[in-house]
């Protein structure tokens, strides 16, 4: 052997430890979502946003771990049993079902969750200000604002008396509460409230055929990840059918066209996310880090799809809008 090669050789295989010391040193991050890549692109761009605010940059200095489940609520377990197989350090995640699937996972890692529902009546943590064990994150009240949400619809359609709401059967705890408030708000304001149930693709078709036939005066989508991740499905019916539709966040609104939103910020919510798990990478525990509560919502109003389905927008109700697209 030349000594040139032999040097080569030598310097070569010096590397390789460094190299793997390199790799075994970056930190890494689960990230559990009921999401599809597609249609979650700038939500996840806010997660990595949030990250970078606390020093870490994918490919550099953290390695992200993607689960997205595509609206399949059966496929959380298994996926989170694998992150805690692979031992990243924190695992991030998005809605109530992939928080509880984390927590049911592993009671070492760190969690860091965006639930719309109260946390502690969840399991999640012991209270909000001391959250106690592996998990910490944001409550942004997507739930809790149904009744608000009601009431801007039947003030954008005040003729309205027969409201169809679509509700995602397999999030349990989330319907309940959304089926509970929109009755009560329902009946305090006289509006009759028929419930309509889709879990997948096929399902949201069919709910669609029954309001077709039905004809109710407007539909209210309830705050769910699947929905979420499906905007452009249902914000196609309901304009194809000329139905106006309430949605939860400004992401039917603002990228699918729908025609008014109310709600919590998704965008904020990800990069929140993204801060406390960069936190946690740098050595804070969750059970110091009190769970947020959102409190900032969205009127976002589209006057294309007004327009498009022939509503005028009360002025006070415009008046109000954080964000009106034209």
């Amino acid at each position: 052997m030349k000594r040139r090669d032999f040097i080569t050789l030598l310097s070569g295989a010096a590397a390789w430890p460094l190299a793997a010391r390199a790799q075994q040193a970056m930190a890494a991050v689960g990230f559990l979502s009921l999401q599809s890549r597609g249609p979650a692109s700038q939500l996840l761009e806010a997660f990595r946003r949030g990250l970078a605010e606390t020093g870490y940059v994918e490919g550099q200095n953290v390695a992200i771990d993607y689960r997205l489940t595509e609206g399949r609520l059966d496929r959380l377990a298994e996926m989170a049993a694998d992150l805690v197989r692979r031992q990243v350090s924190v695992i991030a995640t998005t809605s109530t079902p992939a928080a509880l699937a984390a927590k049911a996972a592993t009671t070492n890692i760190s969690i860091v969750f965006g639930v719309p529902e109260d946390p502690v009546k969840l399991g999640l943590v012991t209270s909000l200000a001391r959250p106690g064990g592996n998990a910490t994150g944001i409550n942004f009240f997507t739930a809790e604002v149904v009744a608000k949400r009601l009431g801007l619809l039947r003030e954008l359609l005040p003729g309205a008396a027969r409201i169809a709401v679509l509700v995602n059967p397999t999030n349990t705890t989330n319907t309940e509460v959304t089926v509970r408030d929109v009755q009560s708000t329902a009946h305090a304001i006289g509006l009759q409230i028929q419930i309509f149930h889709a879990s997948t693709n096929s399902e949201i078709d069919v709910a669609f055929a029954t309001l077709v036939r039905e004809r109710p005066d407007a539909l209210f989508v309830a705050p769910d990840p699947f929905f979420t991740a499906r905007r452009l499905q249902l914000v196609h019916l309901a304009t194809r059918h000329a139905l106006p539709a309430s949605y939860p966040v400004r992401e039917f609104v603002e990228e699918a066209g729908g025609l008014v939103s109310y709600g919590p910020s998704l965008t904020d919510m990800y990069r929140h996310i993204g801060v406390y798990s960069g936190r946690i990478l740098k050595g804070t525990k969750p059970a110091d880090l009190p769970v947020v509560q959102s409190n900032k919502f969205e009127l976002i109003i589209n006057l294309q799809t007004a327009k498009l389905l022939g509503l005028e927008i009360p002025p006070m109700l415009l008046a109000r809008a954080d964000e009106v697209i034209e």
